[in-house]
């Protein structure tokens, strides 16, 4: 079979830029590749970030059997109007639509455009489907797969259980073309890569522990040392949630990578606390590659701290920028603006950043994400669709989508203001890798590997 895999666009407007920042390897549609190669389908992969005129030619000429869309909340409107042009020129293509979103809430994608909706990893679920399409056989009873039987979405039974070793070594020659224009900042052409999945900890403003309740999955050391040995790039992202929760193992891969000889400019996420706990592995990182760390800070007072679950108390932080400066790696700081900010806590976080010289900060908008307790209701959404349902285009973390304890216009004001004051330093790295509520919401590299 042909199978496209697509990553849409985001609709948000060009002054905030949503894919402008940093655009990155579309990581979770690499593992899906290699998991339909296995069966040996046919993959293709069109990132519509780089090409957003192609969809129609690559439809046209390519003819899939398949297509299959990853969206983030800010992705929806996006992945089902890709599909609706799919159902238009390729009237017996099938469509799939997976992802964060899909995961925590399906029925937005419950539309007659699309097929199939992937909630949780995809990998597995992708393949039990290719392989009952290839037959010709029914496609209920796939564990994490909502499937149309007699025109309604039935889940075709719980996710099957999770192993972060079974997954296959994402299949990179399906981007090769497009390799050299994905770039963070400074650092391109910037390859991605995991070695762990999940998180332990319980921040309130975060869903991407709760996408692997809450659980650390952590790889095989040997197969992560292997794949990237076989990454190209001289720049390396390591996209694990948090990577040093664990000290002994990540020495332990420190020193697999140093044997195997392998030397990249290395660039990952990293608590403020696991930093103070492991500033000797964070050391021995240095010494073999380690340039930056981007450490989800979040807030400067212990109320907004306390608030978030992070953890950490501003002492913690204070030590943690100056044990990094000690250690000679460049922190990108992530803050969370609060929508109950008034003037003067914009200015106390504007003077956190000056006081501790943090080149390179970046905000976001507290957000109610799908699959964190912020959005146990709608109730609190002030951004609406008219048939009432939140107004996802505006879930890119850069929009204040619940009420503002300013009036709208001048909290947006003094939000954009922190871009201005600091400049290049927050706004090139805006939107692709910012934390989940926070982060993500476009991390191309999300946990639900789809």
């Amino acid at each position: 079979m042909r199978i496209l895999l697509i990553w849409p666009l985001a609709p948000t407007e060009p002054e905030w830029g949503a894919d402008l920042g940093a655009v990155s390897e579309p990581l979770a549609l690499e593992y899906l590749a290699a998991a339909a190669k296995v069966d040996s389908h046919d993959v293709r992969i069109l990132d519509l970030r780089l090409h957003p005129d192609d969809l129609d030619t690559a439809l046209a000429g390519y003819r899939p059997d398949l297509v299959g869309v990853t969206a983030y909340s800010m992705h929806v409107r996006s992945a089902l109007t890709t599909c609706r042009r799919v159902r238009e020129l390729l009237p017996g293509a099938r469509t799939v639509v997976g992802g964060h979103h899909a995961t925590f809430l399906p029925d937005d994608f419950f539309r007659s455009e699309v097929d199939y909706v992937v909630s949780g990893e995809g990998v597995g679920p992708l393949r039990i489907l290719l392989d009952r399409l290839r037959r010709g056989d029914g496609v209920g009873g796939i564990p994490g797969l909502w499937a149309r039987v007699a025109g309604v979405f039935t889940l075709g039974g719980p996710e099957a259980p999770f192993d972060v070793d079974a997954l296959p070594v994402p299949d990179r020659s399906v981007t090769t073309a497009d390799r050299h224009l994905y770039f963070i900042d400074w650092m391109r052409p910037v390859a991605l890569l995991r070695t762990t999945v999940g998180c332990p900890f319980r921040c309130s403003f975060c869903s991407l522990w709760q996408l692997m309740g809450g659980r650390y999955h952590m790889r095989n050391i040997d197969a992560v040392v292997a794949e990237l040995a076989t990454i190209r790039e001289d720049f390396v992202f390591f996209v694990d949630d948090e990577a040093f929760i664990h000290g002994p193992r990540m020495t332990k891969l420190a020193e697999a990578i140093a044997a195997a000889g392998i030397r990249k400019h290395l660039f990952a996420y990293c608590r403020i606390d696991s930093l103070l706990r492991h500033r000797q592995v964070l050391a021995a990182w240095k010494e073999i590659g380690l340039e930056r760390i981007f450490v989800g800070i979040d807030a400067v007072t212990e109320k907004d701290l306390d608030e978030y679950r992070k953890k950490v108390k501003p002492t913690q932080i204070e030590e943690g920028l100056r044990v990094a400066d000690e250690l000679g790696i460049e922190i990108f700081a992530q803050f969370v603006v609060n929508t109950d900010y008034r003037q003067c806590d914009f200015h106390r976080l504007a003077r956190f950043v000056e006081h501790h010289r943090i080149r390179f900060p970046t905000f976001t908008v507290l957000t109610p994400l799908p699959g964190t307790e912020l959005l146990a209701s709608f109730d609190d959404v002030v951004a609406r669709q008219p048939n009432g349902r939140p107004n996802w285009d505006l879930f890119d973390c850069q929009h204040a989508v619940t009420a503002t304890r300013l009036p709208p216009e001048e909290f947006h004001s003094a939000y954009r203001n922190l871009y201005r004051l600091f400049g290049g330093r927050a706004g090139e790295f805006r939107r692709q890798h910012v934390a989940v509520g926070g982060a993500e919401v476009d991390r191309s590299h999300a946990v639900a590997t789809w």
